[in-house]
């Protein structure tokens, strides 16, 4: 299938390109939860905390996001802090949906409930983390290779809650155990919602192309609403999985972090068929107000927080190697938010920045 993401021809104004391509519908209904736009940010363990969730349903408008997926023995641990936290979320963030995983029905079901009972707009399975260790304990993608125990966690979830049920999958093991339409099938027959594909296989982990034609198969095997993830990485991309595979939305994960004006993109793209390209000064204020996000939420280890997505915040930034170094090299929040200020100002404001060093050089007089 045709992706425009590695084709540096096309452009994000190519009049004709747009023409051919389908738009990304303006909303999604999954049971009764209404997403608008039909774009969904894909839950991503390390990533999707309710600091970054809220950075891009306020940068973007973001259809729905989605929490870290989250271990549902944990969920029923009173004790596991890890667990509450990733179920932490504030009442702008809906709608919202959380992701659990694990291989105990019942066990599943009342991790559920509990997340109902916490005010979350759907809950969704997790069966396509490709992680070792969450597949030696059968979850994840790990369960792939057992359809009657994912149909039974299936039939057990929808009976204990009342909110939507989704579930998120992988197409099969590998290339020769491609189980994504049978596991489709068989979640519109468990009464589930809706799916969720990401387009390869748990052996290909996050290498490779993603299989776009897999997605249309499901598409064309259930009446429930299909999600379509996997190679999103520019809006025309968006509105090539919609035209290629039928898919009722989007989700968007890796790119997100990378380019957190996705989804953006895509709502201009698909209304004019432009999208604006970020500039330094939109860099700097984007990343200046996540990185203030996560002093004001006093998250745990935000330095850490603040290192990881430095490498990804400032790519392409001119100079960019050496705001990183800066930013690795510093102990605490307040010093990697200062010198981002500084770097920034420095570049987009160098009169101020002088002036600045020539009053710190010159001589006082007492």
């Amino acid at each position: 299938m045709r992706k425009y993401w590695d084709n540096a021809a096309i452009t994000g104004t190519d009049a004709a390109i747009r023409e051919e391509l389908a738009s990304v519908p303006a909303v999604l209904r999954l049971g009764a939860v209404q997403i608008a736009p039909a774009t969904v940010l894909a839950p991503m363990a390390g990533v999707t905390d309710t600091v970054f969730r809220r950075f891009i349903r306020n940068l973007t408008g973001c259809g729905l996001i989605m929490t870290e997926f989250t271990s549902a023995d944990g969920v029923l641990r009173a004790k596991d802090k890890k667990a509450k936290r990733y179920l932490h979320f504030y009442e702008d963030e809906h709608p919202i949906s959380a992701q659990l995983f694990g291989s105990n029905p019942e066990v599943m079901a009342e991790a559920a409930r509990m997340v109902e009972g916490l005010g979350f707009d759907l809950v969704d399975l997790n069966l396509g983390c490709p992680a070792k260790k969450v597949v030696k304990c059968n979850g994840g993608s790990g369960l792939l290779r057992d359809l009657p125990a994912i149909g039974k966690i299936f039939e057990t979830v929808r009976a204990a809650v009342k909110i939507p049920f989704t579930v998120k999958f992988r197409a099969g093991w590998n290339d020769q155990e491609i189980v994504c339409v049978e596991l489709a099938k068989l979640a519109e027959a468990c009464g589930l919602c809706g799916v969720a594909l990401h387009a390869r296989t748990r052996e290909q982990g996050y290498s490779g192309n993603a299989r776009w034609e897999w997605i249309a198969a499901v598409k064309q095997a259930v009446k429930i609403p299909v999600i379509g993830n996997g190679d999103i990485r520019a809006p025309q991309d968006a509105c090539a999985m919609i035209t290629q595979t039928g898919c009722d939305a989007v989700m968007i994960g890796r790119t997100a972090a990378s380019n957190p004006w996705i989804f953006r993109q895509i709502a201009q793209y698909t209304a004019t068929g432009r999208y604006d390209e970020p500039g330094e000064a939109d860099r700097y204020e984007m990343i200046r107000t996540y990185f203030r996000m996560l002093i004001e939420e006093r998250f745990p280890d935000a330095p850490g927080k603040m290192k990881q997505f430095a490498s990804w915040f400032t790519h392409g930034v001119p100079g960019g190697a050496a705001l990183r170094k800066a930013i690795y090299e510093a102990r605490q929040d307040t010093e990697i938010l200062s010198r981002v200020e500084s770097f920034f100002e420095a570049r987009l404001h160098p009169e101020i920045a002088n002036a600045r060093a020539e009053d710190l050089e010159a001589p006082s007089i007492r």
